[in-house]
């Protein structure tokens, strides 16, 4: 089970960002694979989690600034975040817990597996 985070860069306040999450090793169709971040010096944050059957979830801080979204295909996840804020500055993560369910919960302690970061940054 692999995962690798990218996308991530600076962005000025308001603006927009697109990260992706590789995955290889398990099919997206019976996993869930949540997405969650980091400022240095603090606690893995949720974010979002898309589940077996594409039930999604979303943390309270960024509700409605950002859609969770899969190509199962590709096995490839994706992290829209809109109006960001430089709050939203932090190394974003995508992990996975590989057993089949309904729906997910974006608590770290759920996923075994965990790829990489991505650094975001809003600043203007």
């Amino acid at each position: 089970v692999q995962l690798q985070a990218s996308g991530g860069g600076l962005v000025q306040p308001g603006g927009s960002l697109r990260l992706s999450c590789e995955t290889s090793g398990f099919s997206l169709d019976r996993s869930s694979v949540a997405w969650f971040r980091q400022v240095l010096g603090k606690e893995h944050e949720g974010v979002s989690c898309i589940s077996s059957r594409g039930d999604t979830s979303y943390g309270g801080s960024v509700k409605g600034r950002v859609t969770i979204s899969r190509d199962v295909a590709k096995n490839m996840v994706y992290l829209q975040m809109n109006n960001v804020e430089p709050e939203d500055t932090a190394v974003y993560y995508c992990a996975a817990d590989t057993t089949y369910t309904l729906s997910c919960a974006i608590s770290p302690e759920t996923y075994p597996y965990w790829g990489r970061g991505t650094q975001v940054t809003v600043s203007s």
